[in-house]
This record gives structure tokens, C-alpha cells and sequence, in this order.
């Protein structure tokens, strides 16, 4: 059981992991510069699927009336987020974080608490081609800080795989922008704990792990 978990656990990331050997680093022609809060803003986040949280087709939200972010805008950063994935310039994205972020990674042990860290992630990762979407969510906002955490949905277009994942976003003002403090992402646990159907390629596979 423990191997077949295994090997589940290990299909589940080799979705968000870096291809085996690396192609020399793209380049891209957008503009490295942080977007600023005052940016165009992109349409409300979809009413969600999922509702795991069981809050309704609207996000809950602790925000005061005089705070300095609104939930729509929140739901924006993330939309600004993956709109540098698009670009597949790991500066960019690395761009969107703090000068002293906490990335925990779906597929890295290592914490990445910086932006030289951070870009090292997205060199390998952005070759996947990623694509995010939120499923379900909740978004809290308080004085100087906003937080937005659930479930979202990366499709990846290199191989067109798709994978759910837990993430949390914590967001503060930096030099006036809004950036990404802390983002934490995780594979579902329980769609690995409980299991997939197994194909009979993967139960021979399961001898070539318990051999490794």
C-alpha cells in the first residue's frame, strides 16, 4: 500500500516538476518593471466549482470599509501572478514577490526566501508552461496586508497535464506595490491518500520503485 501511495504522491508532483534536461534559458521581451497596484485591473474571479469551503458563489472577507485593498483587487494580484507565468520569464515572475519572500514550493524542499531563490524556482518551472486558475478560495484583508488561500488548478501547457493544488497567498505593500509575501503550495493529499484507479503499467512500475 505504502509503495502504491508512493507512486501516486510521485505522479502528482512529476506534474509540476522541471523537465529532465533543461533547454538554454528563454528570454522574453516584456518589461521587467513590478506592476504597481493602480494597474488595470482584470474581471472579478469566476463564481467557483468546488465550494469547498462552503462560503457561497462570494468570497468571504474580514476588510473594513477604510481599508486600502478590496477583495476584487486581491483576486487581481493573482491574476497579475499568473499573467507573469505567461510570460515565461522567471525574472518577472520573481518580480511579483518581496525582497524577503517565503516560497514553499509544490516540488521544492528548499525554501526560497529570496529573489535569487525564487527565480531558480520559475527557470525550471515555467518550462512547463504553467497556467493557473482559482477553483475555491477565501480571501481575508486586514490593516497593511491582505491574504488569499484554497484551491487552484495549473494547466500546463508543455504536456497538457492538469493538477490540483492547496496554495495560500499572503500580500503586503512594498515600495508602494502590492507583492507576495508568503506563497505556500501543496498537491491535494487526499486525491493521493485515496487513490486514483491503478493501470497495470503502474502496478509493474511499483517494482521498479520498491528496486530503487
Amino acid at each position: 500500500v505504502s509503495a502504491a501511495v508512493a507512486l501516486a504522491l510521485a505522479a502528482s508532483a512529476s506534474a509540476f516538476a522541471p523537465p529532465a534536461a533543461l533547454p538554454a534559458q528563454r528570454t522574453s521581451s516584456s518589461p521587467l518593471a513590478p506592476v504597481a497596484s493602480s494597474s488595470p485591473l482584470v474581471a472579478s474571479r469566476a463564481d467557483t466549482s468546488l465550494n469547498l469551503f462552503g462560503f457561497g458563489k462570494k468570497k468571504s472577507s474580514s476588510a473594513p470599509p477604510s481599508t486600502d485593498i478590496t477583495e476584487k483587487e486581491v483576486c487581481a494580484l493573482f491574476e497579475l501572478w499568473n499573467s507573469a507565468l505567461a510570460t515565461g520569464d522567471s525574472r518577472i515572475v520573481a518580480s511579483r514577490y518581496v525582497e524577503d519572500p517565503v516560497l514553499l514550493a509544490t516540488v521544492s524542499d528548499q525554501p526560497r526566501t529570496d529573489y535569487a531563490s525564487v527565480k531558480d524556482y520559475f527557470d525550471a518551472f515555467l518550462w512547463k508552461q504553467p497556467q493557473g486558475k482559482i477553483l475555491d478560495g477565501k480571501i481575508n484583508i486586514g490593516e497593511g496586508w491582505a491574504s488569499d488561500a484554497g484551491i487552484y488548478e495549473f494547466t500546463m501547457g508543455a504536456t497538457g497535464d492538469k493538477v490540483k493544488a492547496r496554495y495560500t497567498y499572503n500580500y503586503v505593500r512594498e515600495d508602494g506595490i502590492w507583492k507576495i509575501q508568503h506563497h505556500h503550495s501543496s498537491v491535494m493529499p487526499e486525491e493521493i491518500a485515496m487513490g486514483k484507479s491503478i493501470s497495470e503499467d503502474e502496478v509493474r512500475s511499483l517494482f521498479s520503485l520498491w528496486n530503487d
